[in-house]
């Protein structure tokens, strides 16, 4: 088997630092992420980031279909040439933050896997955007800067806990599955790298009023993070018309002191606050 620095060297690969290439050179790194995304031959699957196909091909041997997304054109190429004779890859040239998963999943009848090597850059609106369509999409196994992972899946009372810890576990149960040391990627990237994993619930952990003002709701608390929540609520254009004494009222009736910070709130009592909240 042709290794992934082969590969490079085969087609003249020079990493593009605009783009934040890395590429995973560790075989047995993509062989364990492999396993641990349980891909079966049902599975229809997102890669983000193909690069030069070595992970492709790997997901190919086990899932229904793959759409192996590539931002950069001269890889797109390189894939095209390694994988045209894989009946069930198609390649894909273009942005995965503008593929529309909800017409994949409707081509095919079927809920999405998303498989991918994320560029640092865009991890942050990556998340956001599956959580979007997280109705079509069934899991994730993602590999991100570690520091990103460790946030996903923090627990209240720490201080990497935040917005996107609260948001991502309302509407999934998420773990880190691995650590990837840097010299696992060309070129060494200063920053290492972790895998996480996360499975769309069916229903979120507290069933929600409204999922727009929870969300909003979570990033008011998390303003200015040594504040006291009820100094960030307060603040809030999302509770403007709410006097200061109702807002006390509200916080005293779930039973939340808001003289508490917000990376102090579990998940759960953001969702039962954010339904008061919404229905005053």
């Amino acid at each position: 088997m042709t290794t992934p620095k082969e590969i490079l060297h085969q087609y003249g690969i020079k990493p593009n630092k605009r783009l934040g290439q890395c590429f995973l050179i560790d075989t047995n790194v993509i062989d364990r992420i492999v396993q641990m995304a349980d891909i079966s031959k049902d599975d229809i699957v997102v890669e983000i980031g193909a690069g030069i196909g070595v992970l492709t091909e790997s997901i190919a041997s086990k899932a229904k279909k793959v759409l192996a997304v590539e931002i950069d054109r001269n890889l797109v190429e390189v894939l095209k040439e390694k994988l045209g004779g894989v009946d069930n890859v198609e390649v894909h040239s273009g942005d995965i933050l503008k593929i529309n998963f909800n017409a994949v999943s409707e081509t095919h009848n079927s809920k999405i896997k998303i498989i991918g090597n994320v560029p640092y850059n865009i991890s942050s609106p990556l998340i956001f955007r599956l959580l979007s369509c997280r109705s079509v999409i069934s899991d994730f196994i993602l590999m991100l800067q570690k520091e990103i992972v460790q946030r996903l899946v923090s627990v209240p009372n720490n201080k990497i806990y935040g917005v996107p810890s609260v948001i991502l576990q309302m509407f999934a149960s998420v773990e880190k599955i691995l650590d990837v040391p840097s010299t696992c990627f060309y070129p060494q990237p200063k920053v290492e790298s972790a895998v996480v994993r996360g499975v769309f619930r069916d229903k979120p952990v507290i069933h929600l009023q409204d999922e727009i003002f929870f969300t909003g709701l979570v990033k008011a608390a998390f303003a200015q993070r040594r504040k006291m929540l009820i100094n960030n609520l307060k603040k809030s254009k999302l509770l403007e018309s709410m006097s200061a004494a109702d807002l006390q009222d509200a916080l005293i009736l779930i039973g939340i002191d808001g003289q508490r910070r917000g990376e102090t709130l579990s998940v759960e009592e953001f969702g039962h606050l954010s339904n008061v909240l919404c229905n005053q």
